[in-house]
């Protein structure tokens, strides 16, 4: 089943053309890796993919819902319920703790704050991190920041988790365990993965990778 599909997907900053016509399918429970040289338009594509920015043209569909054609209150609640991002820098809220950080998006979607709260603790149980469900971020390592960031992403069960250079600011045993979770996550909750990357380890892993080069995904 397609979880994503890309028709057509045009997008200019200005006179510079960044994507040229992007089409890609992304099927359900499949963790795929994005890479390119610098400026080939990676993250301009997951930002679109993840409905934070319009193409010129084009059509985006989510789980078989065409999110080009939503209202901007719609697609931030679809947004919210089924795409998760993790980006490079964890970007924690720094005044709230490990657990407060993770239950945001679940609180902004409705959801008790107590069971916001039991969600939040099963996802940091999950993922070896319990004991520091009361610690703010300054009080966490680099690997642990960027897992609380992934459990955040996951609070709402998402569809979708789109990532961008998760790992890039980890130092090797931290990437591993990262990359090691994301595959884990999908075994699991049959999530699928976007991951735009410039680590070539992690690329070789993944079921997919779609290279990208001036705009376009190379297709050979």
């Amino acid at each position: 089943m397609q979880m994503i599909k890309l028709e057509g997907i045009t997008k200019s900053f200005g006179a510079l053309q960044v994507l040229k016509g992007i089409d890609l399918e992304i099927n359900k429970g499949e963790v795929v890796s994005i890479v390119g040289p610098s400026g080939a338009g990676k993250t301009t594509l997951l930002q679109i993919m993840g409905t934070l920015d319009e193409p010129d043209a084009g059509t985006v569909y989510i789980n078989e819902a065409n999110v080009s054609k939503m209202k901007e209150k719609g697609l931030s609640a679809f947004r919210n319920r089924h795409i998760g991002f993790v980006f490079q820098f964890h970007q924690l809220l720094p005044e709230f703790t490990a657990l407060e950080n993770i239950m945001i998006p679940a609180l902004i979607a409705g959801v008790s704050s107590k069971e916001a709260n039991t969600r939040a603790m099963e996802i940091l149980n999950f993922m070896g991190l319990a004991e520091r469900a009361s610690h703010k971020p300054n009080e966490l390592s680099g690997g642990e920041k960027q897992r609380v960031a992934v459990a955040r992403a996951l609070i709402n069960n998402p569809s979708v988790i789109l990532a961008d250079e998760p790992s890039g600011s980890l130092d090797t045993h931290n990437k591993e365990e990262l990359h090691q979770l994301f595959f884990d996550l999908r075994d699991r909750l049959g999530q699928t993965f976007v991951i735009v990357t410039h680590d070539e380890e992690l690329a070789k892993i993944t079921d997919r990778t779609v290279h990208m080069i001036d705009g376009m995904v190379n297709r050979s």
